[in-house]
């Protein structure tokens, strides 16, 4: 009998082994077909609410050509959220985690979710969806960029105190542009940066495009005001908009650079005078942080974007005295742009557009980057107060109203459009490389 069990032993090993062998492949099988179960039960899943799942939004990544970053607000904690997605018209649906932080300002709680999607294919068309639990969005599409000819949306400052001309203002430019990729807001997004009720309005105004194109926001002064109109950390814009990682932690949020096809984007905090108080060295590091980024890009284009406007104007409706000239923030970074061969340099601020051509050394000069003050594109305006400066060569129609920008990327060519919202074009530049 030993020695039954003793021989026996390895001809049971060997069969278990052809067992395996032969069940394996069936056991890959099994788990492809309980996959499609997953996603068929998916499909039985309960709509989010707004309690769920608001302010639904894509953000740029450095690399939008297999990228994405997705965030959404709930009012509850959602421990389990997740970003589901898939390529367009099939049935392969991955997920990924994404962050519950809790986020408490304004005597108001929110949590906030977020993840990056990587690894995705150049050129593709995908739907995602969040959720948490037995609970998802409406699928929503995501484009992967690919590459170098493609439409942006520009709009400036969206400031208001009623954001209704900015939701108009906004979907016109939607509704003419369906091609654009990605959308920049140029600062100022709110008029109240600790308010609330703000954030939410300026979100809803703009929920079917944040929520199909990313967005590559600029940090504005008014992102820095509390309810008390007093300078505090912009703490509610720091945690709405995770932008790519490409500064020091001390910094992050406040600026940053990403690649769109063969365009290097650099995008400033000029806040330094109002975040002196927080970081008195904002100014030093946030240059040596522009000269390494500068020097580590090699694409065709760079394009700056920075709220306050390099150019000071004179006043022509003020009794205070004020001379044309260059702002503190144009004599700090105007001689980089130079030394850099910056080609063209967008900031908003002042509620006007202006096209002031190429300046180099602080004068014309048609070697030097192209200067655009890119307008107003919420309900809060300064009609006729600023006098024209000698160096603008187009202003839009007075008394100034609401406008947006397009930007249209060629192999050789950059064209900027500027539009009212009812489609009349204000302006239109090219430069060519």
């Amino acid at each position: 009998m030993k020695k039954y069990i003793k021989l026996g032993i390895p001809f049971i090993l060997f069969f278990i082994c052809i067992i395996l062998y032969v069940l394996v492949p069936n056991v890959w099988s099994i788990s492809r077909q309980a996959a499609r179960v997953t996603q068929s039960v998916a499909a039985q899943y309960q709509l989010t609410d707004k309690v769920d799942a608001f302010n639904i939004r894509q953000v740029i990544t450095v690399d939008s050509t297999t990228s994405r970053t997705i965030m959404w607000q709930s009012d509850l904690a959602e421990k389990n959220a997740v970003i589901e997605y898939r390529q367009k018209n099939t049935d392969t649906i991955l997920t990924m985690p994404a962050s519950n932080e809790i986020f408490n300002d304004d005597k108001t709680t929110t949590y906030i979710h977020a993840a990056e999607l990587s690894h995705l294919t150049a050129g593709s068309r995908y739907e995602y969806r969040v959720g948490y639990d037995k609970k998802r969005s409406e699928w929503l599409p995501l484009s992967l960029a690919s590459g170098n000819t493609f439409k942006v949306l520009i709009f400036p400052d969206s400031q208001s105190s009623n954001y209704d001309v900015w939701r108009d203002t906004a979907q016109a430019a939607w509704s003419a542009n369906r091609d654009a990729q990605f959308f920049i807001n140029m600062g100022d997004l709110v008029d109240n940066g600790e308010d609330h009720t703000q954030w939410n309005l300026w979100f809803e105004a703009v929920e079917n495009i944040i929520s199909a194109i990313p967005i590559a926001p600029v940090m504005g002064n008014h992102e820095t005001y509390d309810q008390n109109w007093k300078v505090r950390m912009p703490t509610v814009y720091l945690h709405m908009f995770n932008v790519p990682n490409a500064v020091p932690d001390l910094y992050q949020n406040q600026f940053y650079s990403f690649d769109y096809g063969n365009i290097h984007f650099v995008v400033l905090n000029t806040q330094i005078t109002e975040m002196s108080q927080f970081q008195p060295h904002l100014l030093e590091d946030e240059i040596n942080w522009f000269k390494t980024d500068m020097a580590h890009t090699n694409k065709k284009w760079k394009i700056v974007l920075m709220h306050k406007d390099p150019l000071q104007y004179a006043f022509q409706n003020r009794p205070q005295p004020r001379t044309e000239g260059f702002s503190a923030e144009g004599k700090e970074f105007m001689p980089l742009f130079d030394a850099y061969n910056i080609d063209v340099v967008l900031s908003a601020h002042l509620h006007t557009y202006r096209n002031r051509g190429h300046i180099r050394n602080f004068q014309r000069d048609n070697t030097g980057p192209l200067y655009i003050l890119t307008g107003v594109a919420g309900n809060v305006r300064y009609p006729e107060l600023w006098k024209q400066h000698s160096l603008d060569e187009v202003i839009a129609p007075q008394p100034e109203t609401d406008n947006y920008l397009t930007m249209e990327a060629g192999e050789h060519t950059l064209t900027f459009s500027s539009y009212l919202p009812n489609g009349q074009k204000i302006d239109a530049i090219s430069i060519n490389k």
